[in-house]
């Protein structure tokens, strides 16, 4: 009997190798369209763990908050 896991969501162990490199499993970079070439950023902290994310959507979300900041704030 297998986990059912969501439409969007993917769920899988993966093993640390010698040189401390893990692979990630053809479900998740399928669902992610993760390609070979394509750029990672790996985000840890001790109490909440690893997060993976594209560092091109987290240079994009990060300018949008530095975009946001440098605006004059709108008037209700």
């Amino acid at each position: 009997m297998g986990i059912q896991v969501p439409k969007g969501k993917f769920i899988s162990t993966v093993k640390v190798g010698e040189k401390g490199q893990i692979v990630i499993p053809k479900g998740a970079r399928e669902l992610f369209d993760i390609k070979p070439g394509d750029t990672l950023l790996l985000l840890a902290d001790v109490e909440q763990g690893i997060a993976i994310v594209r560092n091109e959507d987290y240079l994009n979300f990060a300018g949008a908050i530095f975009e946001a900041q440098q605006s004059p704030p709108e008037e209700a």
